[in-house]
């Protein structure tokens, strides 16, 4: 009898802490009313009067890395995620290999992602599943680009870049607007005008669309080395809606001018993949030519730092609750 009581007690434990476990994921999904929901944070950065930040990550460990560094937010990178997974910045990456990345991303961090989600991988059905997928992942937000599937990136030299029929892209970012279930998830609609050699009124008609289809902010992209693009559409804009910008090619421009134009949002866009493989390159040809470590172990960081980061010490204090006594 008492190994029987004893059994039907453990699993009545076992079965209250399932349902516990499943109402948690189910909240998490459906997202909380409280004002740290990561879509919360995102959106208020978007409103906010101050300039913000996003700085690239693409995987679980930079991502935590960027947090830590004090970013708010983090740009899930569409050429960084596929450059990591050793293909090309062409949506050869499917959507759903992205959304694991991202989903290793948002778990290791308690801060908004942004991910940079090309075309919507589709028309607007692909897209507005791929909201859906994003928000039961716990990813804040979603940039789509108004250009064709596959996508081109923008700063390859020499390329062609077709631009999506403007109102075909309105009503995706309508669809993907209409499919969210929490209210604070972000769309922004990327603006590619510029990018494909259009001028100030094609990117001021493509914007109005957009926004008027519903989009959060506005991304208005330039590979100019200088910011004279941005600098024009932000004085035609008026802050119709918040304006995120990209200065990857016209970095040398001072951040308070940025400030002064009333961009709402700045993204780093790749620099953790490039610092990356600047670092890579330089550990593991110093390893291949002196046959040895001793020149780079000072170099890299330590294994215990690795722990640290993984969050190794969570993981031995759960053995302690968890596993019984040898």
């Amino acid at each position: 009898m008492s190994v029987t009581f004893a059994t039907r007690r453990v699993a009545l434990q076992v079965g209250r802490h399932r349902q516990l476990v499943l109402d948690h994921t189910r909240t998490f999904a459906l997202g909380s009313t409280s004002a740290n929901k990561k879509t919360t944070q995102l959106k208020q950065m978007l409103k906010s009067d101050q300039l913000e930040f996003l700085m690239e990550a693409h995987n679980g460990l930079s991502a935590k890395i960027v947090e830590e560094a004090g970013f708010k937010a983090i740009w899930g990178s569409g050429l960084s995620i596929s450059a990591q997974l050793g293909v090309r910045d062409s949506n050869e990456a499917s959507w759903t290999q992205v959304v694991d990345v991202m989903e290793y991303m948002s778990d290791a961090t308690s801060v908004p992602i942004l991910l940079d989600a090309d075309t919507g991988y589709g028309n607007f059905n692909n897209a507005r599943r791929l909201v859906k997928k994003l928000e039961q992942r716990g990813v804040a937000g979603a940039c789509l680009e108004d250009k064709l599937f596959p996508k081109t990136n923008s700063l390859l030299d020499g390329r062609a870049q077709p631009l999506a029929d403007m109102e075909e892209f309105a009503l995706k970012i309508r669809a993907c607007k209409d499919a969210q279930t929490d209210p604070d998830f972000c769309v922004v609609a990327r603006v590619e005008a510029f990018i494909a050699g259009w001028g100030l009124d094609e990117a001021l008609r493509r914007a109005d669309a957009y926004q008027a289809a519903g989009a959060d902010a506005i991304l208005m992209h330039s590979k100019k080395s200088d910011p004279s693009d941005i600098e024009a559409f932000m004085k035609a804009w008026d802050k119709k809606c918040p304006v995120v910008i990209v200065p990857t090619k016209y970095y040398t421009t001072p951040t308070d001018q940025f400030r002064e134009w009333g961009v709402s949002a700045v993204i780093w866009a790749n620099h953790n993949l490039r610092g990356a493989v600047n670092a890579m390159q330089s550990i593991t040809k110093t390893i291949y030519e002196d046959q040895s470590l001793v020149n780079v172990e000072k170099k890299v960081s330590t294994v215990k730092e690795v722990f640290r980061l993984q969050n190794d010490t969570e993981l031995v204090q759960a053995e302690k609750k968890y596993l019984p006594e040898k």
